[in-house]
């Protein structure tokens, strides 16, 4: 054997070796830091429905639980943003990459992992500057340094670089690993060398950081809240004088928000739902009442995710709840898979503004002044608008496909599973009454929806599988992360632009657009629909929320008025083809071909555009309520 090919048989083994210790580590972090994430969940509901219990109940309200709820959601976050990189949970456009050959992917896969640990590791030192500065800072009730907290930042981004590395060891090859170091290194430093020339170009520095960047970034499937944290801190490190722990500082701020933590609960309750039958026997019930007539199951479909939806902060939980239950029948009556994956998927869009949904939670934490329980008041009848629309198109494709050709069921069993459901149905106005009576705050009345749902599996239902918890619980810790790390990220971003001048400069366009706020409203529809494809709808509104709601509000146009309509274009754009990631998530679930769905989409695409510009033109159907 040769020198050379002694090297390389040496350097082969060394690799493989690596790839198993790789794996043997990987596997340890992912069971401590998903058994921490879990006990941070169950810790988490216990101490707000404590506080619920001892200030409603008992009169005697604990003062410390709001700041210790706080404290640990911090470290939720981080932990749950590791899981999420270990199972791939990070929101991600996948579009472009699914088009070039697996060897290019797999390629562009590797790069994107090195942008991930790049962008971590820029966060140590700042992030560790951070801590030094809170370190004097003492939490009021609990009397500790806050260094305790801010620690978690620290700790999430040491391990998601850890965890990031050690997958780049286990998926690729040498090869591939040195060539893709190579690009992002080539990348980097050209930046770097370019930056005299950055610091005098203005806001075209903007438009290299945070559309070209961004752009690239996105396209080869870097996930999102990395994408904009690279942006932000080689804009603030390559063109400013500005210390990065400003964003740092940003990016608590924006994960710590005490309305934020009722993210991680509403998702529990949500994924709880579903393991306790709740979502199922209010199926059967919409089923036994309309589903004989022609296109019945399309109207119990509708009607289910507009119940369910929503509730769980993810769509794939939403549409996975109803889907398996009505599917097959469907299919058997007649439906075309393409035209149930096409429902589903616009029907999610279609509840996007049910309370109490994610995105409702989200604008009412990252815009100053929103009420919360106004936008869950005000989505209900544009949601009710889009359902309506989307009605008539189901009727219309029904009419010569037999999709409800069976008897009608018997007034003694819509009876009995009406009785069965009631438990179920009433969970949204236990949810409303308890906010709107003043027993929980909107945090933590998802609280006493788990509660409420936990008992009704127990005693009603007779459904509480208690092996499914703790796999539930390392599901919504690692979507929590997920949401908290764009959050915090797009916090940051967003400081950026307005320290540039951008959030100026694009109130005087938007100021300047003819035709008054009716123009505005038809500029934001066609933005926040492109932006809901691209950025998977949450991460534009983090972004661009606080930007356009005061240039909404010196309009004239009302808040709650203006989320709707952000919200309901927001959907469409994440649930149309081909880029909206939810159209393909909808044929995931309803296990068809995307090809079989691409076609028959937008008549539903139509009836969801035609609803928006109703509520758009009516303000009364978002606040006339309020």
């Amino acid at each position: 054997m040769s020198p050379r090919a002694a090297e390389a048989a040496t350097i082969g083994v060394f690799w493989v070796g690596a790839r198993r210790a790789a794996l043997v580590l990987d596997w340890a972090i992912g069971r401590l830091v998903e058994f921490i994430g879990a006990v941070l969940v169950l810790a988490e509901s216990g101490i707000l429905f404590a506080g619920v219990v001892s200030r409603y109940v008992f009169d005697s309200p604990i003062i410390w639980t709001d700041e210790l709820a706080t404290f640990l959601f911090l470290w939720m976050a981080m932990f749950g943003a590791v899981v999420a990189v270990r199972r791939g949970g990070h929101m991600r456009l996948t579009t472009f990459i699914e088009w070039v050959p697996p060897d290019v992917r797999n390629w562009l896969a590797t790069v994107a992992e090195l942008v991930v640990i790049v962008f971590v590791i820029e966060l140590i030192l700042p992030t560790m500057a951070y801590l030094e500065v809170q370190e004097s800072t003492e939490l009021i009730t609990l009397h500790i340094s806050d260094w305790y907290r801010v620690v978690a930042l620290l700790v999430g981004a040491g391990l998601i670089s850890l965890v990031a590395l050690l997958r780049l060891v286990e998926t690729t090859n040498l090869r591939g690993f040195v060539s893709s170091v190579a690009a992002v290194g080539i990348v980097a430093g050209g930046l770097w060398l370019a930056q005299p020339i950055l610091m005098t170009m203005g806001f075209g520095s903007l438009i290299v950081f945070f559309v070209v960047l961004v752009a690239v970034c996105v396209g080869i499937g870097v996930p999102i809240a990395f994408t904009f944290g690279i942006a932000t801190l080689s804009y603030l490190s390559l063109t400013t004088s500005l210390p990065a722990t400003i964003v740092i500082n940003r990016m608590d701020d924006g994960i710590s928000n005490l309305l934020l933590l009722s993210v991680p609960m509403f998702v529990f309750l949500g994924l709880l739902m579903e393991m306790t039958g709740i979502a199922r026997v209010m199926v059967n019930f919409l089923a036994a009442l309309v589903g004989h007539v022609r296109g019945g199951l399309s109207y119990v479909l509708l009607g289910a995710m507009y119940l369910v939806s929503g509730i769980s902060g993810s769509k794939a939980a939403d549409m996975a709840a109803v889907a398996p239950i009505l599917f097959p029948e469907m299919q058997r009556r007649g439906a075309h898979p393409g035209e149930l994956s096409s429902l589903l998927a616009t029907s999610s869009a279609m509840s996007e503004t049910i309370p109490p949904s994610l995105v409702l939670i989200t604008i009412g934490s990252v815009v100053p002044g929103l009420s919360i329980a106004a936008l869950f008041t005000g989505g209900l009848l544009p949601a009710l608008v889009a359902a309506l629309a989307l009605v008539v198109v189901a009727w219309w494709r029904s009419r010569k496909e037999d999709k409800g050709a069976s008897e009608r069921a018997p007034l003694s069993t819509i009876a009995r599973t009406l009785l069965i459901a009631l438990p179920g149905l009433s969970l949204p106005f236990v949810i409303r009454y308890t906010v709107i009576m003043g027993v929980a705050t909107a945090t933590e009345v998802s609280t006493v929806g788990v509660v409420y749902t936990a008992l009704l599996g127990i005693v009603v239902y007779r459904q509480f599988d208690w092996r499914r918890i703790y796999p539930i619980l390392v599901e919504t810790v690692s979507l929590t992360g997920a949401v908290m790390m764009i959050i915090g990220t797009a916090t940051g971003m967003a400081w950026a632009l307005t320290q540039s001048g951008f959030s100026l400069w694009l109130v005087s366009a938007m100021a300047a657009v003819p035709g008054g706020h009716w123009s505005f409203l038809a500029v934001t529809i066609v933005a926040f629909i492109i932006l809901g494809s691209v950025l998977e709808g949450l991460p534009a509104i983090v972004l661009f929320g606080p930007l356009l709601f005061p240039i909404a509000k010196a309009m004239g146009v009302h808040e709650v008025h203006y989320a709707m309509v952000v919200i309901l274009a927001m959907g469409i754009g994440l649930f149309a083809p081909p880029f909206g990631v939810g159209f393909f998530g909808a044929c995931a679930i309803g296990r068809t071909n995307p090809n079989d769905s691409i076609w028959r989409i937008w008549p539903y695409i139509g009836a969801l555009v035609v609803s928006l510009l109703i509520v758009a033109a009516i303000p009364w159907l978002s606040i006339g309520f309020l």
